[in-house]
């Protein structure tokens, strides 16, 4: 028999919980012996709950007793989920989370432990919500070059921008729908400003190169700038606008950004809309794979931690070869990058003249308001549309969205 402890009886420490008993038959079929929920560990009491009779108060109850082989930790945030995990890993125990911080942050140092003491340190559910990537990376294309990995990697903001899309909302009234339904958080700084895709595409990059990824080097752009005008545009070009985190190798040079894109009904991720997210990852012999499903959500991410468990399991006596070396991965400046640019100018005939010969060849396009134009110019190098930019005036220029059409 197998023994876990939760830490954190909340949205995913429950569903975590849920499946582990509804499911128990098929876990204890997977690793060929019963899994036990044994604690969980809350600062809250929750009377009637099935947990009731499981749950403790204090961390060192978990730590210091040998019959828990894994330790789930669902509490998010920094403190004290770090210090819990690394004496967990350090007790000789395996863990399982669902925390991006925690793995963006200190997953460097948690996975060196881990090999240390023989035990694991697994985070499927950190990326992607119930979206099964962090597995393929290391075990079906652990024999191809990774290229690329693009992806949909909030659903929150996703949410919101498939509304302004789909239904010409604006950014404002998107939001506060969205947190009425509970996908945003009363504040959602961390998904709207970029900074939750931020911290996945640094795990992912770092998965993919197998090196550590500082999630402070990667340029970060969010949505808070895109308006229901840019969509009306959007639309005349046949394209849509998304939230993607990217990491793009190529030999030594390693680009790694989240920003806005505008892109067209051909690119793989157009149809992902509403709350799902969708990861394209690209090899040098498989070419392109699509990883698509629920990104959050209660039963969809402790699916993922479940999983988790799984596997722990299957090798508790053994260090699952997953993750990055210490060795920093350089992150190239977000200057050299190139792309077309989708920009919304103010002005008439006079400023469009002026466009066309700062920024060369561009296709030009209008709503019908006579105060303002749109141009989409050709692919150029980022450091080069900045200085274009300066040099048409900034005053003039209101949007200005990366573009892959």
């Amino acid at each position: 028999m197998v023994q876990v402890a939760i830490m954190g009886y909340g949205t995913i420490g429950s569903g975590v919980a849920e499946i582990l008993e509804k499911n128990r038959d098929a876990v204890a079929a997977a690793v060929g012996e019963e899994v036990v929920l044994k604690y969980v560990l809350d600062l809250r009491e929750f009377p009637g709950s099935p947990v009731e009779d499981k749950l403790i108060h204090e961390f060192h109850i978990i730590e210091e007793d040998p019959e828990i082989d894994v330790v789930v930790e669902t509490m998010g945030g920094l403190n004290p989920s770090y210090p819990f995990v690394k004496a967990s890993l350090l007790a000789g125990k395996h863990v399982a989370t669902s925390n991006k911080a925690l793995v963006a942050a200190y997953g460097t140092e948690l996975l060196a432990i881990a090999r240390e003491k023989g035990v694991n340190f697994f985070f499927e559910a950190s990326v992607g919500g119930g979206i099964p990537i962090i597995r393929p990376l290391y075990r079906c294309l652990s024999g191809e070059k990774i290229e690329e990995i693009t992806g949909i990697l909030n659903g929150t903001t996703n949410y919101i921008l498939t509304k302004m899309d789909q239904e010409g909302a604006s950014f404002e009234d998107a939001l506060k729908e969205a947190q009425e339904l509970g996908y945003a958080e009363r504040n959602p700084e961390a998904d709207i400003e970029g900074y939750d895709s931020c911290r996945k595409i640094a795990i992912l990059t770092a998965m993919a190169t197998g090196h550590e990824v500082n999630f402070e080097d990667i340029y970060t752009e969010g949505i808070t700038k895109i308006t229901d005008v840019d969509f009306q545009y959007a639309e005349r070009l046949g394209a849509s606008i998304k939230l993607f985190g990217s990491s793009r190798m190529s030999g030594d040079e390693v680009h790694a950004w989240v920003a806005p894109v505008m892109i067209g009904r051909s690119h793989p991720l157009y149809a992902v809309s509403d709350v799902f997210n969708g990861i394209l990852v690209k090899g040098n012999m498989l070419g392109v794979s699509m990883f698509y499903g629920s990104g959050a959500g209660k039963l969809p991410t402790a699916s993922a931690v479940v999983a988790d468990i799984i596997e722990a399991v299957q090798n508790k006596h053994a260090n699952v070869k997953i993750g990055w070396d210490e060795k920093r991965l350089a992150i190239a400046d977000m200057g050299s990058a190139s792309w077309r640019y989708f920009v919304r100018i103010a002005g008439d005939k006079e400023q469009k003249e002026k466009a066309e010969n700062i920024f060369g060849h561009v296709e030009m396009m209008d709503t019908g308001d006579a105060e303002e134009f749109a141009i989409l110019t050709d692919e150029m190098r980022e450091t080069d549309f900045q200085k274009r930019a300066a040099a048409f005036g900034e005053d003039r220029i209101r949007q200005r969205i990366r573009a892959e059409l």
